[in-house]
């Protein structure tokens, strides 16, 4: 497993790079989705939502970006792994990151994506709510999903 241990904040330069990794994760992962639907929401992401969040990524050793997050507001907006760079404890390495440092706790999934949800759920989350639509008001029901906080109640005997 190559670890890559560094964190890196990405810049407006990377947009093109952090979308081309958002879509390849996509078209992986979200076989659910309309290719029209994937060009549109690919737009959006370019111009509208990497800019509303606070990005954080790795990169290989060629400074190359394997995947990113994004965070608002205490909510992990968006977590993306290129496809080529899965099983390496990327997605982890960057959920902790934003758990820890950006104070990130909560977060939607796509209830269409139980790869996704599996992760989520292995990594200490747990479903509080659903909406029967995604954020642009189409038919992919959204889980959300909050860190479960350990039972810190002492036992007594």
């Amino acid at each position: 497993m190559r670890q890559h241990s560094v964190i890196h904040t990405p810049k407006s330069s990377d947009y093109q790079e952090l979308t081309r990794v958002w879509e390849a994760s996509v078209r992986a992962t979200h076989d659910f989705l309309p290719d029209s639907y994937i060009e549109l929401l690919k737009n959006l992401v370019l111009t509208r939502y990497l800019d509303a969040v606070m990005l954080i990524c790795t990169r290989d050793t060629r400074q190359r970006i394997t995947g990113f997050a994004g965070v608002a507001a205490g909510k992990i907006e968006m977590l993306f792994i290129d496809p080529q760079h899965r099983g390496q404890g990327l997605g982890k390495q960057l959920l902790r990151y934003a758990m820890e440092h950006m104070n990130a706790d909560q977060l939607d999934v796509n209830e269409q994506n139980p790869q996704a949800l599996g992760f989520y759920v292995k990594q200490g989350f747990e479903v509080v709510g659903r909406s029967a639509k995604d954020g642009m008001n189409q038919p992919y029901p959204l889980l959300h999903m909050r860190y479960k906080q350990p039972d810190l109640k002492v036992q007594r005997g």
